[in-house]
C-alpha cells in the first residue's frame, strides 16, 4: 500500500465516511474544515489517484471519487508502521508508554482487562 500523508488521509476519511464523492463535495466536507481551497483538495485527490488509493468515474457528467483502500487495512498498516518505528514492532512498550503518560479512566481499564481476558479465553 502506498504511503498516505496526513493531509491525504483527511480526503480518505471523508470518502470512507460518506462513500463516493465529487471534488466539490470533498471541498465542502474537508477543505472548508481544514482551510483548504479547491486547488489544494484537487492536488491531494490527484496524489491519491496516482497512488491508486482512489478511483474516479464519470456519473451524470460529474467525476466521483471512491476509496480503493479499505479503512481497516489502512489503520492496520499505519499502526504497524508506528509500532515498528517507535517500539521495535512490539506492542507492550507502546501500551506501557501510554499508560504511564496519561491517566486511564476506570472504563478504559475495565475494557483493557476485558480484552486481555477475552484473549486468554480464546487461547491466544
Amino acid at each position: 500500500m502506498a504511503r498516505i500523508s496526513a493531509a491525504e488521509s483527511q480526503i480518505m476519511e471523508a470518502l470512507w465516511r460518506r462513500g463516493p464523492l465529487g471534488a466539490e463535495d470533498i471541498v465542502a466536507e474537508v477543505g472548508v474544515a481544514q482551510g483548504w481551497g479547491d486547488a489544494t483538495v484537487k492536488t491531494l485527490i490527484n496524489r491519491l489517484l496516482k497512488k491508486r488509493a482512489l478511483s474516479s468515474e464519470r456519473v451524470e457528467g460529474r467525476t466521483r471519487y471512491r476509496a480503493l483502500i479499505d479503512r481497516a487495512d489502512y489503520v492496520t498498516e499505519e499502526s504497524q508502521g508506528l509500532l515498528d518505528r517507535l517500539f521495535g514492532g512490539e506492542l507492550t512498550p507502546l501500551v506501557t508508554h501510554w499508560v504511564t503518560r496519561r491517566a486511564l479512566s476506570a472504563d478504559e481499564i475495565a475494557r483493557l482487562k476485558q480484552l486481555i481476558a477475552d484473549l486468554d479465553d480464546d487461547g491466544r
